[in-house]
C-alpha cells in the first residue's frame, strides 16, 4: 500500500519534471541557435542573404521529436492520472463537505471533524462533495487536487505516510472568504488514531458547543474575538440588543434564547442590519446540538471544558500513571470522588481520621508523606512544587471527578 503512495506521488513527479526538463531543454536549445546564427549568418559575414529551399533531414526532425515528445509526455501524465485514480481496495473511506468557506469530514461511524485526522500508513479515499458552490480540495503534499460539486459527488485518494501535520487549501475561488478556507491532514500513530476514534480525545479540552459550531462551520464566518467577518461576531452574544431587518422593517430585538434558536435555522427571517442574507439554515444541526450551542452562548463561551487544564497538568506531571479517574486502584488513591473523601491515613507513626478537603490535597501534593493513606506505601511519591494556579486547576479536575 505504502509502495502505492510512492508510486502515485514518483509519477506525478516524474511527469512534472519530465515536461519541465524538456521545456528546459528547448528553451536552451532554441536560445543557443539564435545565438549561432545571429553569429555566423550576420550581415557582415554574408552581405548577400543565401536561398535555401528546404532540408529533408531538418524537416523530418522537426516533425519526428517533437512527435516522440508529446507521446512521452501523455505517457508520462496518463501513468500518474491513473495512479491517483486508483485508489486501493481496502482505502479508509471519509466523506468531505465542502462549504463556504471550511471542510466538513464525516467518517464511517458518523464522527466528524473540521480536521482530516487519518492513522499513519494507511490509504484513504475522500468521497467528496459541496454544499454550496464549487470548491477545489488540495493537498500539495500528496499531490491531490480535485473540485467537489454542488450535487455531485467526486473522489481522491492518498497514502497518509508518517506521522506529520499537512495543509489542505481551496484551489477554487469560491466567495469573499476563500483565502481563509484552510485546514489540515492530520496523520497519527494508528494506536493513537483508533484512541481518538473511541473516546474523541483530541476534543476533549473543547466544551461541546465550540465543538458544534466547528463541525457546522459557523467560525468561519463569525469570529470568536469580536472581529467582524462576514457575519456578527460572537463575542458577548447572549443576551445584547440588536437592531434587525424583518420584512423590511427594521426591528430592535434581544438576543435570548428563543431568537438565537431562530437565528440558527431561520436566519433569512430577521437579518442583522448591515450584514447581507447568506447565511444557510442549520438543517443538519440536531435539537441537541442546537440546545448545546445556546447554553455554550448563555454561559458566556468558556473555551475549555471544566477541568480541562487540571487534566493537561495531571497528564504532563505523570500523575495518572499512580492514580486512576474511574475508581480503579493504581500504585495510589483514585482521584475518582477524592475531594471531601474520609481516609484514614498514617501521620506521625499514628493512625488518624482525615478528610480530603482542598487543603489535605494540596498538602498531600507538596509533602506526600505527611499523610500515608491506609492500604499503600509510603516513599514512592515525588513531592510536586507547582504554582498556585496549577493547584487551583487540578482541584477543579478533581471536583469534577467527583458524583453529584
Amino acid at each position: 500500500m505504502e509502495n502505492n503512495l510512492v508510486d502515485a506521488v514518483n509519477k506525478v513527479d516524474q511527469a512534472f519534471l519530465f515536461i519541465f526538463g524538456v521545456s528546459f531543454a528547448i528553451l536552451f536549445l532554441i536560445t543557443a541557435v539564435t545565438i549561432w546564427f545571429l553569429f555566423r549568418y550576420s550581415k557582415k559575414r554574408n552581405p548577400v542573404p543565401s536561398d535555401i529551399e528546404g532540408n529533408v533531414i531538418a524537416e523530418t526532425l522537426w516533425t519526428v521529436i517533437p512527435t516522440i515528445l508529446v507521446f512521452a509526455m501523455f505517457w508520462f501524465g496518463w501513468t500518474g492520472y491513473k495512479a491517483l485514480r486508483e485508489a486501493p481496495a481496502d482505502s479508509m473511506i471519509v466523506k468531505v463537505e465542502a462549504r463556504m468557506w471550511s471542510w466538513k469530514f464525516i467518517y464511517e461511524d458518523g464522527r466528524t471533524s473540521d480536521k482530516l485526522y487519518v492513522p499513519e500508513n494507511t490509504p484513504v479515499k475522500l468521497d467528496m462533495t459541496s454544499v454550496d458552490v464549487i470548491h477545489s480540495f488540495y493537498v500539495p503534499a500528496f499531490r491531490i487536487k480535485m473540485d467537489t460539486v454542488p450535487g455531485m459527488q467526486t473522489y481522491a485518494w492518498f497514502n497518509s505516510g508518517e506521522a506529520s501535520q499537512y495543509d489542505i487549501l481551496c484551489a477554487e475561488y469560491c466567495g469573499t472568504r476563500h483565502a481563509y478556507m484552510l485546514s489540515k491532514v492530520v496523520v497519527v500513530p494508528k494506536e493513537e488514531f483508533i484512541k481518538w476514534v473511541e473516546t474523541g480525545e483530541a476534543d476533549s479540552e473543547k466544551p461541546g458547543g465550540l465543538l458544534v459550531l466547528e463541525k457546522h462551520g459557523c467560525l468561519d464566518c463569525h469570529s470568536m474575538d469580536g472581529s467582524e467577518i462576514v457575519g456578527p461576531s460572537f463575542r458577548d452574544m447572549y443576551g445584547r440588543n440588536v437592531t434587525v431587518l424583518e420584512n423590511g422593517r427594521e426591528l430592535t430585538v434581544k438576543t435570548d434564547r428563543e431568537y438565537l434558536k431562530k437565528a440558527i435555522k431561520d436566519p433569512a427571517a430577521q437579518i442583522v442590519k448591515g450584514y447581507e442574507d447568506m447565511m444557510p439554515p442549520a438543517d443538519e444541526m440536531t435539537a441537541e446540538e442546537l440546545e448545546t450551542v445556546i447554553e455554550f452562548f448563555e454561559g458566556g463561551m468558556v473555551m475549555e471544558k471544566k477541568g480541562a487544564k487540571g487534566a493537561k497538568i495531571a497528564e504532563n506531571e505523570g500523575c495518572l500513571g499512580c492514580h486512576s479517574t474511574d475508581g480503579s486502584e493504581i500504585v495510589g488513591p483514585s482521584f475518582k470522588n477524592m475531594i471531601d473523601r474520609k481516609l484514614t491515613a498514617e501521620h506521625m507513626g499514628k493512625k488518624v481520621e482525615v478528610t480530603a478537603d482542598i487543603r489535605y490535597i494540596i498538602d498531600s501534593i507538596k509533602n506526600p508523606d505527611d499523610y500515608v493513606v491506609d492500604g499503600y506505601d509510603g516513599g514512592m511519591m515525588p513531592s510536586y512544587d507547582l504554582s498556585d494556579e496549577d493547584m487551583k486547576a487540578l482541584i477543579e479536575f478533581f471536583s469534577t471527578l467527583k458524583d453529584e
